[in-house]
């Protein structure tokens, strides 16, 4: 490890600090701070100091440990980054798309990458990712609808996708990166859920080993690295080594995190050492709560579905359908976390999708069992004393929707103006019955996933606000919007 070991080693050195950060070693820091951390950490929040390397011109300890989680990975480079896997998205395009060039994108990716398409000025040729009405998941997008988007833009610069989703769904990556190929430009893979994926033969193909150019991975969502610690990884010749040099650059802070650096190059170590182990403790936890969630009235948990879009599931992501129950997604959340001392990565309208990963424990997987239980036996109870009091018309529970929640609306609307030429265009306020049919000027998007429903240059769409006011209505949150409320949205003025 050797970027932990040389941030030990100047942890243990004895100097007069006249640098940066201004807690000097912890001594500055506010106490009530101090006295929930502990010293020690504000102790290794270092600079970078000669011994330490520099993130944007490697040659030492940081290279060093770039380079081991290359292999550990299995790619040809790797970047450490520190402002998440934003960043490497953002830079991602930044460096294989230029002003007016276009990139072949699903309609369900992450907000990170409309901030990259603003940022580059790149112009977004959407494809409909496969929908699964039943479950209300996206899916990925199939190599026919992709090869039919190629034909029609023949110009494009690249192609990126998601793989896995947020609900650990693989589409046919292997054939999609063929037909990128034979148009000779790259292939970008939001990983951001997958760093996992290269250490346990049961787990689905890891985006490289695919045939992907660039992938960008979440080391700390599903490893043990520290929140906002991701990596990048590149193979082949279809990525500019420098302008991806120079993208981030443009993207990470100047004044890295050392604690976060550090906790990348030790999580590569543990999963270098004690990868396959560890994963095939997870996969049985994560088995478990399928199993016995399965056996649960009312309940119902994403397994591998026949359907387009949808080739492998990393099992280690649970999505538990809870409609079934008269709930929402977003009602059973809050009932687990206020209540039961369980909480969900992700409520949506009609399931919750749990990460199980490295760090969970037997006992987790209990409490998470015996929460369900009860909200499963609570509810039926309900259910049950409703009819027998003959009051259908009565709602079993204040968190039951009214009515049927709409279907997610992944489908692109008519896009006007690019996403770079909305955000900076002259904007106005409009009240919510006047917003449709208009250019929405803002980012909108529930979150998590913080797939958006609106972007700029889009039009509104009655569906679109529909959704969004759903979300709302049944405890969602919704970010990126001016007015929180939805009562207004900003559009284009015309």
């Amino acid at each position: 490890m050797p970027l932990l070991d040389a941030l030990r080693d100047c942890t243990n050195k004895s100097n007069a600090p006249f640098y940066a950060p201004g807690h000097k070693r912890g001594v500055g820091i506010s106490k009530p701070l101090s006295d929930l951390l502990g010293i020690a950490v504000f102790q290794a929040d270092l600079p970078e100091l000669p011994e330490l390397d520099n993130l944007f011109a490697p040659e030492g300890v940081i290279l060093e440990a770039q380079q081991l989680a290359a292999e550990a990975f299995g790619a040809e480079f790797t970047w450490f980054l520190t402002n998440g896997s934003t960043c490497g998205i953002v830079a991602a395009i930044l460096a294989t798309c230029s002003q007016g060039d276009k990139i072949i994108l699903p309609r369900n990716i992450h907000q990170s990458a409309i901030s990259g398409l603003i940022l580059s000025g790149a112009i977004p040729i959407f494809v409909n990712p496969e929908y699964d009405a039943d479950w209300d998941i996206a899916n990925c997008i199939t190599p026919k609808n992709l090869a039919i988007s190629l034909e029609q833009h023949p110009d494009a610069k690249a192609v990126m996708v998601v793989y896995p989703t947020y609900h650990g769904v693989c589409g046919n990556l292997e054939e999609i990166a063929q037909l990128t190929h034979q148009y000779h430009i790259p292939l970008l893979v939001d990983e951001a859920h997958g760093a996992h994926f290269n250490f346990h033969p049961d787990l689905p193909r890891t985006a490289l080993s695919c045939g992907a150019d660039l992938t960008v991975q979440s080391t700390h969502k599903v490893l043990g690295a520290m929140t906002q610690a991701s990596m990048l990884h590149v193979q082949g010749n279809y990525i500019n080594i420098s302008r991806i040099n120079r993208a981030l650059q443009l993207v990470q802070s100047t004044s890295p995190s050392y604690l976060l650096l550090a906790s990348l190059d030790a999580a590569r170590q543990q999963m270098a050492l004690h990868g396959e182990e560890l994963m095939m403790r997870t996969l049985m936890l994560a088995e478990t709560a399928r199993s016995r969630l399965s056996e649960i009235p009312g309940l119902s948990v994403l397994g591998v579905l026949n359907t387009p879009g949808f080739v492998a599931l990393d099992s280690t992501r649970l999505t538990v359908k809870v409609s079934d129950l008269g709930l929402s997604g977003f009602a059973v959340d809050e009932i687990l976390n206020e209540e039961l001392g369980v909480t969900a990565e992700l409520p949506m309208l009609k399931h919750l999708t749990f990460i199980i990963s490295l760090g969970n424990t037997e006992s987790d997987i209990d409490s998470l069992i015996e929460a369900f239980m009860a909200i499963s036996h609570r509810n039926l109870t309900i259910n049950n004393t409703q009819k027998r009091r003959n009051h259908p018309e009565k709602s079993p529970s204040p968190h039951l929707p009214l009515s049927p929640s709409p279907p997610l609306p992944i489908s692109p609307s008519p896009h006007l103006l690019s996403p770079r030429d909305a955000f900076f265009a002259t904007a106005e306020v409009v009240l919510v019955d006047r917003a449709c049919d208009r250019i929405s000027a803002e980012i909108i998007c529930p979150y998590p996933p913080g797939i958006p429903i609106l972007i700029p240059g889009e039009i509104i769409t009655q569906e679109a606000v529909e959704y969004l006011q759903e979300v709302l209505i049944l405890g969602g949150c919704i970010t990126g919007c001016s007015d929180p409320t939805l009562k207004t949205f900003k559009v284009v003025k015309d």
